[in-house]
């Protein structure tokens, strides 16, 4: 994992087209603000890993596998 220390105006730029600024931080919590292709999907990480399981369950598999992967993809 990658570990950077940005300041509210400051950005990221990963891959040439995926666009990071931070906008503000209070406190415990920053608020990020994107820029990404439209191609390009975005989502939070509890809700990946939902989508994932549902998707494990309606296919038949084992959702305890997506677990271990999920943890360690390697």
């Amino acid at each position: 994992m990658l570990f950077l220390t940005r300041k509210v105006g400051e950005s990221v730029i990963i891959n040439d087209k995926i666009e990071i600024t931070v906008i503000e931080v209070r406190g415990k919590s920053a608020k990020l603000g994107f820029t990404f292709p439209p191609e390009a999907s975005v989502l939070r990480k509890e809700i990946h890993e939902r989508i994932m399981r549902e998707n494990v369950a309606a296919a038949g598999g084992d959702a305890d596998l997506l677990g271990d992967a999920v943890e360690d993809p390697d």
